[in-house]
């Protein structure tokens, strides 16, 4: 247990605050006592104190507060603690049970040290009392919580993130509290013999006290679990943590069976044992239970098993623990079941009503010796129900095992109903039957018995008149049960009586369909009943509790009705009156979890119809009263009319949603296929071409959310209703672009994943896209991964529209490739907003797919002004230009992976455009030089300079024309923006940039004398001017232009021009540094100096002339220095200058 209470037992709230929030002491909380009360043992009264007297039973089966008047402070004082009533459960669950724990164990200690002596029998009993107080306090602030609670959808505050998770929580806490507690069958013999204790004292061993609280809890965690099922709506509660450690499954339904089935097991054994121990002569007059708190205990189980409408016998399983030495089985038996069954006559609150329930179950039609088993039993559909009925009209032969077991498996009424059906449908008697007994089974009925009629009696009611529907004539027992229905109020019927009586009716539309009658009228009466559930559902002043219940008879109605158009033959009996204007009024007030049903009934009805439409109007299968071709389709089409007029209009609300339910592509589908079938029949606003309109609406709007798109074209395209048309091919695609480049958008998961690949199988088998692959030559080999596949797609149409040579069909092209990828910035925009890093990359990725592949595309006077967005958002934005901001990191890391892709496609639009090609190239400029600098470190690092984009960019593996012209712009970027000195100084981060010219010129093998010429005059400036660890880059840069130009042309001329122009701009101002940088020259390539020579030394007698002071010494020893390097002609020039 230490590991339970290694957090701090601090209480939440400093007891010094309680006066503050002025808390009052809750009332003293319910549980089970045999407590002296005068006149008690002589009545068998139960006790005042207890669940059923202060009425915790009732509350629990109405659904109400079960101690209303407690815990409404701010706080409650719980184990000595002061707790925050409201969050103390949530945030301290396993703190509160592990002080429960201890509480329970701290009670079996003082019974196993207790004793007889009686001067402690009273501190004995007051320590224990008051440990049982504090644990059905804590039990009961339980109940309390989790009636308040409530559940959340959506994103939330942490603390409803753990209240979400409470309902998990706690019955995994229960579960450990019923495996602590045990058995009352496994306690031990001295605190079961606590049940015999005579009660008239005032004071109990704690044997008895730990004996009651047993009982206290096992009937609260039965009692909190279903107030926990309540509040989850039905939902299941899973255990997560136990299924995690034990790989079993335990919910909250299966905790709650097993814990149910376990104390009746218990119960039946106490009686049992008690059964072993009464003489036969006082078998009548002994009671099954030892105490009256076990009396109260079968009431409460009772009552409890019926409204979850369960019975005792079907509840029980056989227990292995149950005493098998029972003197007399079968007297056992009947004396159990004469006990329970006068014990059942005590209502909720625990008087008797016997004569009430008697008249409300209708007794005329129930057989008293077979007992009321199977009465809880309610069909959930108007199918069951009808099956149900027939099971009654086809009576199984003599024999059979179903009909010896007859009187053990049905109950009393059905067999009424059973011997009912055999008389109506005796041979040859011609109908007397049925007009012998209508008048008086008739007569049964009338306005003040049907408005007394239990859900049980309503079940009843509803099956008798559907065997005599069966059995006699059909019209008039529909009719005659619709009066008789119509006689219940419709303000005051429980919504549950409402549910079972559109049930009842519906099942008889079920048996018109069934025999070929047209079911008009008795759709009318059921849909006008619906459409006024619908309208109170619908208003805004209807409470929330009451919209719970109405959806009970309004889902009803639903499935019933589905079930009406599945098992209809060809849906021409009227059906359509079903579908009337309740449902403008129930769809738009719908939640998530009722829109999913409303629209998954739609689906179903849509696909009955398109499954009819389709089917021949006369089939073997069909009966022989199917009507006329003409007729059918007539019928049909009033059926489509009504499903476009209710429901489709609440679709084209909802379609723009961006959290759409799933359903909702599925039932757009549905109307688009109905509109194939009956084009005719879809509304005006849709005409004349009601399929193109819909897929606009559910497929190609750009506003519509992914998920959505990818759903609906997925269930066209995969039924092959797709589009037909070149344009309707090409929305598809945009479509689907669309939906991967908003996948980061969408919450992902596998369910996503699934539908996007599908969609991309299923584009890139429409015709035009197979086409467009096919004269590319390329394939989709990872079909099943959207991303690969569209960049395989923007190849194909990048080279196909190469592959054009007409004018006429390269600029058809064009319009069909823009048709493809639509506005592709507005998709995009999402991610440049809320700069999601996945994200970027995806649409930074894409669009430079785009630039490469589609160049030459994107340079035509069509399509350049898209080329021209492209790069004013995404490579030359405002925000990215600023060299300080920080708040777009993830945009540029983005952009740095795929600007290669965009660098290559620009240089290539530069080269072929016609009409814009200065202002593309300017802009491409702008591009270099911004990420050049961008990118590059002001510290050269080889990893940051071999890895740069624009180099990536400028290198490829294999030489093309087109890298080339890319490495001219670079080279050219590089010399006016990054190279430039002013005046002496030298340009800002000059290594970064010479690191960057040298790897260049390292990974390319350019031998044009014009490409190497851009850059020289500036790395031989930075050889003059600059004497720092610059200049090895610089040595390096000069000895691979001299190479790659002496490699390239044969004569000397065109080598030497910018070496000699260099000479003679700086002559006369950098002598001495122009001879260091020939010097280096010379060294690398001797013969370019030397070729230098007859222009070198007039140059030094000039400068010397102009400065009129003679031989200038120094200057002619760098001279001599220089021609000193270069052999024999530099000797002879040498000679040449000591004769001046």
């Amino acid at each position: 247990m230490e590991g339970e209470f290694s957090q701090s037992l601090t209480p939440l709230v400093s007891p010094s605050a309680l006066d503050h929030y002025g808390e009052s002491a809750p009332s003293r909380p319910l549980c089970f006592t045999c407590a002296y009360e005068p006149g008690r043992e002589e009545t068998g009264r139960l006790s005042s104190n207890g669940y059923i007297s202060r009425g915790a039973l009732k509350s629990l089966l109405l659904k109400l507060n079960p101690a209303p008047a407690d815990f409404e402070g701010d706080t409650v004082d719980i184990f000595d603690f002061p707790w925050v009533t409201e969050t103390a459960l949530v945030e301290s669950t396993k703190l509160l049970f592990g002080l429960f724990r201890q509480k329970v164990l701290k009670m079996e200690t003082l019974v196993q040290s207790s004793s007889h002596d009686f001067g402690q029998a009273s501190s004995l009993h007051y320590e224990a009392e008051e440990l049982t107080q504090q644990c059905v306090l804590f039990l009961s602030y339980i109940k309390v919580l989790i009636f308040r609670y409530r559940l959340y959808e959506g994103p939330v505050h942490p603390f409803k993130d753990a209240e979400a998770q409470l309902p998990s929580v706690l019955v995994e806490e229960l579960f450990s509290i019923t495996l602590l507690i045990g058995r009352i069958k496994n306690l031990p013999a001295n605190v079961q013999s606590a049940l015999t204790i005579q009660h008239q004292g005032k004071l109990f061993p704690p044997s008895w006290q730990l004996l009651h609280l047993h009982l206290d809890i096992h009937w609260s965690v039965l009692e909190i679990l279903h107030l926990l099922e309540q509040r989850m709506m039905g939902q299941v509660v899973y255990t997560h943590q136990f299924v995690n450690l034990t790989s079993e499954t335990l919910t909250n339904i299966s905790l709650f069976e097993d814990q149910v089935n376990n104390l009746l097991c218990d119960l039946i054994g106490l009686a049992m044992n008690k059964y072993n121990k009464v003489r036969p002569t006082e078998t009548l007059n002994s009671h099954h239970y030892h105490c009256l708190c076990i009396k109260e205990l079968w009431i409460l189980l009772m009552h409890l098993l019926e409204h979850r409408s369960k019975t005792i016998h079907t509840q029980v399983n056989p227990d292995p623990g149950l005493p098998m030495h029972c003197k007399d089985t079968e007297g056992f038996t009947w004396w159990l079941l004469t006990h329970l069954a006068q014990i059942g006559m005590h209502n909720q609150n625990g008087t008797a009503q016997q004569e009430v329930d008697q008249h409300k179950l209708l007794y005329s039609f129930t057989v008293p010796w077979l007992g009321v088993s199977g009465l809880g039993r309610i069909s959930r559909t108007p199918l069951c129900l009808l099956q149900q009925a027939k099971s009654c009209c086809s009576p199984a032969s003599v024999g059979s095992n179903s009909h010896t077991q007859l009187y053990r498996s049905t109950n009393s009424f059905h067999i009424f109903l059973r011997i009912l059906a055999l008389h109506l449908c005796q041979e040859h008697a011609g109908g007397a039957p049925w007009r012998q007994i209508k008048g008086r089974l008739y007569s049964k009925f009338h306005q003040r018995r049907m408005t007394e009629l239990s859900d049980t009696g309503l079940l009843h009611f509803l099956l008798l008149f559907l065997v005599l529907a069966q059995c006699a004539e059909l019209e008039d027992v529909a009719s005659r049960a619709c009066d008789l229905l119509a006689m219940l109020p419709a303000d005051s019927t429980p919504p549950a009586l409402r549910a079972l009586q559109w049930r009842g009716q519906l099942a008889l539309v079920l048996l018109y369909s069934e025999k070929g009658l047209d079911a008009g009228a008795l759709a009318e009466q059921l849909a006008a009943y619906f459409s006024q559930a619908a309208r109170e559902f619908y208003l805004k002043t209807t409470e929330p509790s009451r919209k719970l219940t109405l959806w009970a008879p309004l889902s009803s109605y639903l499935e019933g009705v589905s079930e009406v158009f599945e098992t209809s033959p060809n849906l021409t009996l009227s059906e359509e009156r079903l579908l009337n204007k309740g449902f403008e009024l129930l769809l738009p007030a719908c939640h998530q979890s009722e829109l999913s049903s409303a629209l998954g009934f739609l689906q179903t009805v849509l696909a009955r119809v398109h499954q009819r439409c389709g089917q021949p109007s006369h089939s073997i299968d069909f009966p022989s009263w199917v009507p006329l071709p003409s007729v059918a389709k007539e019928r049909h089409q009033a059926v489509a009319v009504a499903l476009w007029s209710q429901f489709f209009p609440f679709l084209c609300s909802m379609r723009l949603s961006q959290t759409p339910p799933p359903q909702l592509a599925d039932a757009a589908a549905g109307f688009t296929l109905l509109a194939l079938d009956m084009p005719g029949s879809a509304p005006q606003n849709l005409q004349p071409h009601p399929i193109q309109s819909i897929m606009q609406s559910f497929g190609w709007d750009e506003m519509l959310h992914p998920l959505l798109v990818t759903h609906y074209l997925n269930h066209l395209l995969q039924n092959g209703s797709g589009p037909g048309s070149g344009s309707a091919q090409a929305l598809c695609v945009r479509a689907w672009i669309r939906c991967v480049l908003q996948y980061c958008i969408m919450c992902t998961g596998r369910n996503l994943d699934e539908q996007l690949a599908e969609l991309t199988r299923q584009v890139l088998r429409l015709p035009e896209v197979e086409s467009v692959l096919q004269s590319a030559g390329l394939h989709p080999v990872a079909a099943k991964d959207p991303k690969p596949a569209m960049a395989v797609f923007i190849r194909a149409v990048g080279q196909s529209y190469c592959e054009l040579q007409l004018l006429s069909e390269r600029s058809s092209a064009v319009s069909r490739a823009l048709e493809y990828v639509g506005d592709i910035l507005k998709y995009i925009k999402p991610y440049l907003l809320n700069k999601s890093r996945e994200g970027l990359q995806l649409a930074y990725w894409t669009v430079g797919c785009l630039v490469k592949h589609w160049s030459y595309l994107l340079a035509t006077s069509k399509a350049q002004q898209l080329l021209f967005r492209i790069v004013d958002v995404l490579l030359l934005p405002h925000a990215l230009l600023q060299q300080d901001s920080g708040a777009h990191t993830q945009m540029l890391s983005a952009l740095k992976e795929s600007l290669p892709l965009f660098l290559q496609g620009l240089s290539v639009a530069v080269s072929v455009s016609q009409s814009q090609g200065a202002y593309l190239k300017q802009q491409l400029h702008s591009i270099i030089s911004q990420y050049l600098s961008r990118f590059l470190p002001a510290t050269p690092s080889t990893g940051a300079v071999v890895n740069h984009p624009v180099l990536l960019a400028a290198c490829g593996s294999t030489p093309t024309p087109q890298g080339e012209r890319l490495r001219r712009i670079i080279l050219h970027v590089l010399r006016e923006n990054f190279l430039q000195f002013k005046v002496l100084a030298p340009p800002p981060r000059l290594a970064a940039f010479l690191s960057f010219l040298l790897e260049l010129l390292k990974r390319n093998s350019d031998r044009d004398p014009a490409l190497h010429t851009i850059p020289l005059p500036l790395v031989l400036r930075c050889l003059m001017l600059v004497n720092e660890p610059q200049v090895t880059e610089s040595t390096e840069v000069t000895q691979l232009i001299v190479e790659r130009r002496t490699a390239a042309v044969g004569d000397t001329v065109s080598i030497f021009f910018f070496p000699r122009a260099f000479v003679e701009e700086n002559e006369g101002v950098y002598d001495q540094q122009v001879y260091n940088v020939l010097e280096v020259a010379a060294v690398l390539h001797p013969f370019t100096v030397t070729a230098l020579i007859p222009f070198l030394s007039p140059s030094l007698r000039k400068t010397e002339y102009k400065r009129g002071l003679g031989k200038n010494t120094s200057l002619r020893n760098g001279y001599r220095r220089l021609l000193a390097l270069l052999g024999d002609c530099g000797q002879a020039e040498m000679i040449s200058l000591e004769e001046d």
